[in-house]
């Protein structure tokens, strides 16, 4: 019997979660550009009992991200599909964040909406950086929500020398996704398919540990000590997120960014943070 399709992009923490989540019963595909990495996350599912096969992808890559679709839907009826690859701060220049954070999910939005099943979903890993960046003007955030992904970085906004450093590109990049994703969800929808977006706060993954330790360390920790929440999010926390929206139950739901940070974003705009 066809197993449902379940694709997974990036395999940290939250992808592996997230795979684990979205993956009993169906045909799993995870990818990501680490070999390594990709290699270990399809042993432990394996081990799990999860159907597992992989795919290496570049997401800044079109090509790439072609090949992977097309992968995908040779596997079966692609009915979930999950973005959670990304850079942070961190871990990059500029020019690096807006290639993988802000193409790369325009990138998967628009190979993945030509081979999402009818009944299908998605959802791509945002921040809650996007939701703290300043407002978009209205003819800058038309631009990032439809102009056509091979275009994007061509953009005067998204030029790497408008940035003074990673966190503002990647504040800028997130922002993006949102508006992308509700764009796209009008895209998706001619498939019979949904589209959203999740903004983690600040997880316990080797990405969040290492944004603690970074120079905004301090920042972020006042953050999650203002928040309703006081603690760090789990990769759990965003998995049972992603798994609502991916499912059944959320079938009215499209085109939304859903906010999982603990109150932080709240603790913040109403000035609980001090």
């Amino acid at each position: 019997m066809e197993r449902d399709v379940a694709v997974v992009i990036g395999v940290g923490g939250m992808g592996l979660a997230i795979a684990r989540r979205i993956g009993s019963g169906a045909q799993l595909l995870i990818a990501d550009v680490n070999d390594a990495a990709l290699a270990s996350a399809a042993e432990t599912l394996e081990a799990e009992g999860h159907a597992v096969a992989t795919a290496v992808v570049d997401v800044s890559s079109p090509e790439s991200v072609v090949a992977l679709a097309k992968q995908a839907g040779l596997l079966g009826p692609v009915r979930s599909v999950a973005h959670t690859a990304g850079l942070s701060p961190v871990q990059a220049p500029v020019a690096a964040v807006l290639a993988v954070d802000l193409l790369g999910v325009a990138l998967v939005l628009e190979e993945f909406a030509d081979v999402v099943a009818p009944g299908g979903a998605g959802i791509v890993i945002s921040s809650m950086a996007g939701h703290l960046t300043p407002p978009l003007p209205p003819d800058v955030a038309r631009q990032l929500a439809t102009t056509p992904a091979a275009e994007l970085l061509a953009l005067t906004a998204a030029s790497p020398d408008r940035f003074p450093d990673s966190g503002q590109a990647y504040g800028f990049a997130k922002r993006a996704n949102q508006v992308r994703v509700q764009a796209a969800s009008t895209t998706w929808a001619g498939r019979g398919a949904r589209i959203n977006s999740i903004s983690p706060g600040v997880i316990a993954t080797p990405m969040g540990t290492a944004e603690l330790a970074s120079e905004n360390g301090a920042l972020m920790q006042m953050m999650i000590d203002a928040s309703n929440a006081k603690r760090l999010g789990t990769p759990d926390d965003i998995a049972t997120a992603a798994a609502f929206l991916l499912s059944p139950a959320a079938s009215f739901i499209s085109g939304i960014d859903l906010l999982v940070d603990g109150g932080s974003v709240a603790a913040i705009l109403t000035g609980a943070l001090g």
